[in-house]
Formats: structure tokens, C-alpha cells, sequence
């Protein structure tokens, strides 16, 4: 009966686990000290080894050879290894939960090893158990009887009582490099007669995230077409995934402004049978690459590529500036986001798609005009002996705007205009800077006068994060307007200090119209 990879290539010594050397150094020592813990918890996410290292510890603490343990040849480590060992007791806590599972652990405990010289018990998914059944073991992980080692793993070990972890001797499995991985399926090919080349096996191992049963199975599953050589668009077509070249193009149309180059092209692609949600995965995964090229001499290790694709990747990173980068990933991050929980995933990403694209065309709004300044000549006063008059020393602000009928410039605006004014601050604002999101929201431009707009925050947190970027946003109203004014930061509804700027324009005006210095009280 065939085998699947994962399960006849499984490990069954020390040396034969792949990447977590930090762990087996420790074990080794332990076994051949005799220093071993009565209780283990390994932790780390799916496909790294953890069962598997607790399997093999449990060979080498029962190992009958003289030598390096586990031998993998005496009697014991055969009967563990065909799970024939009365002493190796394996559960599992995602089906056997309950406060009765484990207080029928807790009487099995009281006897002695049958064969072996240690009695092993081995919970895999220990995050699963009830909160009774962490009670019920607690007593006994505490101090259990002298020939018994519990060995706990988990993918999740934040959901464990603080009471459980700090009785166990902690273990973290990192996450397979993918170099490591290549290496170890190489070996597997060559031992099975297989011909698969490199670039399909570093693709494998890119997709596998550091978990070797799951790089294992895409691989299993690639061979099984039965062709004589496994390559990397093999892999593209079993995975649902493009090559580097699709993403080229595809950011090259939405940079440049072509957006119906770049919808047709997702339509062929989607049409070859590719799945949205990973193509939006992998092009997320591009722009990344783009980031990393435009910093990193080498970027090659990083991103795990040829040469050639980074050379690519080097030469589209050129075109591009990092507000663009910045702003695609965002965007393509967002929408990523949302579709998981969309039933039209490909809408949204074309919704995407045409953002960037109208983005990278360089559309903006129609800029606000500035104001051109009237330069006045200055006025022939005619003086009357019989009613000579003085310039009063206070003029009411509400007179003020009678002089010419004239209207400050920033109030020729009406409220859609400054809200789209705005909208375009924000549009530019946020490719700089990450920030600005947490004000795109809450906050509303209220006026805009000769000397200062004024802007109302929803909350005292959006008032800090407004007077935090300040200058940024008084440099991005200067862009729009033609104009340079300061901001004045206001909390929503309060209209008395809005009056009070207003006011204070209003004095300006006046000041320029008649000539003098005018107090306001």
C-alpha cells in the first residue's frame, strides 16, 4: 500500500530532524546525562516536527543500545516506531478532552513501566483540554512518579493555564528555512528516482511556510501526474499561482495609468483557472519584493529567487518611487483583507485594480485657484471742516465685510469643495505617511480663510494625532491652494473658537482696508 511522503520519510533519529537543531542539542545532552525533565512542552506551528521529536525522545529514554540513543534498530525502538510499545501512551487532546480522559491517565500513572525504563506520555494538541481536565492533570505533571515523562504539544501555547507552563520544560520549534527544506526533498527525489527541478522545489518550499509535512504534500501531490520531470510551472498549475512575469506586467499597467489592460489581463489569468485570493497573496508577495529591492544590494537570499527574477524585480523597483509601493501595499493588503470574507472576491480586487490604475495615470481633482491679490491704490480722502470725523477705535467684526462686499478668499469655497479638498490632502498625505489613516476618519476641514483652515477632530486623540503632523498637512494645503496657512486644530461643535478665527480674519481685512491697527475686545 503506497505511503504518503510525509509519513515514510518520517524521521526516526535525532540527526534525521530538519531545522530545529537548537532543540535536538538539548535532548541529545539530556538522554546522555540522564538529566532528563518529567515534563516537556513542545510548541510550534503545524508540520515542524513536534510529535515526532517527542516520538524520538521517547526511543532514546527506552533505547537498549550502549551507543548514541536512539540506535533505531533494538527491540524497543522498533515497537515505538510500529506503535506496538506498551510504554509509550499517545493521546489525543482534541478528541479526548474531558475531566474523565485524564483522571484515567491519572491511575495509569501509578504503574510502573511494563518494558521499558521510562514510561512516556505523549499529549498532542494539550491547548484542547477543558479547563477541568487542566485541573485533574496538574496535581500529577507536578510531581509525577519517578519513571513517567509527560511530553505536551501544542501549536497554541498561549492557551494553556500559566499553572501548566510553568511545570514544563518549554521547547520552541521554529519554522523549516527553505533552504533546509529544498535540501531535505531533494534527498527524498533523488532516493525516489523522481527528476524535479530546483525552481519547482524552491517554489514548493516557499509555499510550504516552514512546515515540512506540508511541503511534503504539495510535493507528493505534484509527482503523482506521473510526468518524467517535475518543473516550476508544474507547481504554478497545481498551486493556482503565476509566474514572476504576471505580476511584472500587471504592475507595470496599474503604475502607468492602463487600466483595461490590466482588468483583461486578470481576466485571462482567472480564466486559466488561477484563484483570486492567491493571486492576490502573490501579488502582495511582488510588492514586497519591490520594497526589499529598492533597499537591499542582494536582495536574493531574502526573497529566495534567481537571479534573473531579481534582476527583474531590481529593474521595476527603479521605475517606482516608495510613496507608490507603500500606497499598493496598503491597498492590495486591504482588499486581501476584506475578500476573505466576500463572496465576490473578484470584484473587490478589481475595484483594486482600478484605484492603483487611476492613481499611477496622475489623477487629481481640479486644483482649487488661489486667489489673486488686488493691489488697491491708496484712496483720496476728502476732508469736510464741518463734520470732520475720527476713525473709531473699535469696529465691530459683523461691519466688516460691508466694506467692497468683499469676501475673504478661503469662505469662497462651499462645503462639497472643501471636503474634496480634503479627500485629495488625505489621497497624497497617506503615501508618506502610514499615520494619516488614523485621521482620515473623525476629522472634517471646517474653513479656510486668507491666513489659517481650520480642521474639527471627533475625539482628543484625533486633535494630538492632527497637531502631530502639522507640518505635513499645512506643506499639503500650501500644494493645493497656491497658499501657505496654519492649521487650527478645533474639537467638533466648538463654534465659539471658530467665531474667534473668523474674527481675527475679519480684522485682517479690515486692518488692510483702512490702513490702521484695529483692537478687538
Amino acid at each position: 500500500m503506497y505511503q504518503a511522503l510525509y509519513r515514510a520519510y518520517r524521521p526516526e533519529t535525532f540527526d534525521e530532524i530538519l531545522g530545529q537543531e537548537h532543540i535536538i542539542r538539548i535532548l541529545k545532552n539530556q538522554i546522555a546525562t540522564d538529566s532528563v525533565s518529567h515534563a516537556y512542552l513542545f510548541c510550534g506551528t503545524r508540520g515542524t516536527g513536534k510529535t515526532t521529536t517527542a516520538r524520538i525522545l521517547a526511543k532514546g529514554l527506552n533505547c537498549l543500545s550502549d551507543g548514541d540513543r536512539p540506535c533505531g534498530t533494538c527491540d524497543n525502538c522498533r515497537a515505538i516506531k510500529d506503535g506496538n510499545f506498551m510504554d509509550v501512551i499517545e493521546l489525543d487532546a482534541a478528541s479526548n478532552n474531558g475531566v474523565d480522559n485524564i483522571r484515567e491517565l491519572r491511575e495509569s500513572v501509578k504503574y510502573p513501566p511494563v518494558v521499558g525504563r521510562k514510561k512516556i506520555y505523549i499529549i498532542d494538541e494539550v491547548h484542547m483540554l477543558s479547563t477541568g481536565a487542566f485541573n485533574a492533570l496538574l496535581k500529577t505533571l507536578e510531581e509525577p512518579p519517578e519513571n513517567v515523562v509527560f511530553i505536551l504539544a501544542t501549536t497554541e501555547p498561549q492557551k494553556l493555564p500559566a499553572t501548566i507552563l510553568s511545570r514544563c520544560m518549554r521547547l520552541d520549534f521554529r519554522r523549516v528555512p527553505e533552504n533546509t527544506l529544498v535540501s531535505g526533498m531533494t534527498g527524498i527525489c533523488a532516493d525516489r528516482g523522481i527528476n524535479v527541478t530546483e525552481g519547482a522545489l524552491r517554489l514548493i518550499a516557499a509555499n510550504a511556510d516552514g512546515s515540512v509535512r506540508d511541503g511534503l504534500s504539495i510535493l507528493d501531490q505534484c509527482i503523482s501526474s506521473g510526468q518524467s520531470e517535475v518543473t516550476r510551472e508544474d507547481v504554478l498549475d497545481f498551486l493556482g499561482t503565476s509566474g514572476i512575469e504576471v505580476f511584472v506586467e500587471m504592475t507595470e499597467y496599474t503604475t502607468s495609468g492602463k487600466t483595461a489592460e490590466a482588468l483583461l489581463l486578470l481576466s485571462e489569468i482567472l480564466a486559466d483557472g488561477k484563484d483570486v485570493r492567491q493571486f492576490m497573496k502573490d501579488w502582495l508577495a511582488h510588492y514586497r519584493g519591490l520594497l526589499i529591492s529598492k533597499f537591499v544590494k542582494s536582495p536574493e537570499d531574502i526573497l529566495n529567487m534567481s537571479t534573473e527574477n531579481t534582476m527583474r524585480l531590481k529593474e521595476q523597483a527603479e521605475k517606482l518611487d516608495l510613496g507608490e509601493i507603500n500606497e499598493a501595499i496598503l491597498e492590495i493588503s486591504k482588499t486581501a483583507s476584506d475578500a476573505k470574507w466576500s463572496t465576490q472576491p473578484r470584484v473587490l480586487l478589481e475595484l483594486c485594480i482600478v484605484k492603483l490604475s487611476e492613481k499611477g495615470s496622475g489623477f487629481v481633482a481640479p486644483k482649487t485657484r488661489p486667489r489673486e491679490e488686488v493691489k488697491r491704490e491708496p484712496r483720496n480722502i476728502v476732508t469736510q471742516p464741518e463734520t470732520k470725523k475720527e476713525v473709531p477705535a473699535f469696529v465691530s467684526a459683523e461691519t466688516v465685510p460691508d466694506v467692497d462686499n468683499e469676501t475673504p478668499a478661503g469662505n469662497e469655497m462651499s462645503a462639497p469643495d472643501l471636503e474634496s479638498l480634503w479627500h485629495r490632502v488625505f489621497e497624497e498625505g497617506e503615501a508618506y505617511k502610514t499615520s494619516f489613516n488614523l485621521i482620515r476618519t473623525g476629522t472634517k476641514l471646517e474653513e479656510l480663510t486668507d491666513k489659517f483652515f481650520v480642521v474639527s477632530a471627533s475625539n482628543s486623540l484625533k486633535l494630538k494625532y492632527l497637531d502631530e503632523n502639522r507640518e505635513t498637512l499645512e506643506s499639503l494645503m500650501e500644494k493645493y491652494t497656491g497658499v501657505r496657512r496654519a492649521l487650527k486644530a478645533v474639537m467638533e461643535g466648538d463654534s465659539a473658537v471658530k467665531k474667534e478665527f473668523a474674527t481675527e480674519d475679519l480684522k485682517g481685512i479690515a486692518e488692510n482696508a483702512f490702513g490702521i491697527k484695529i483692537d478687538i475686545e
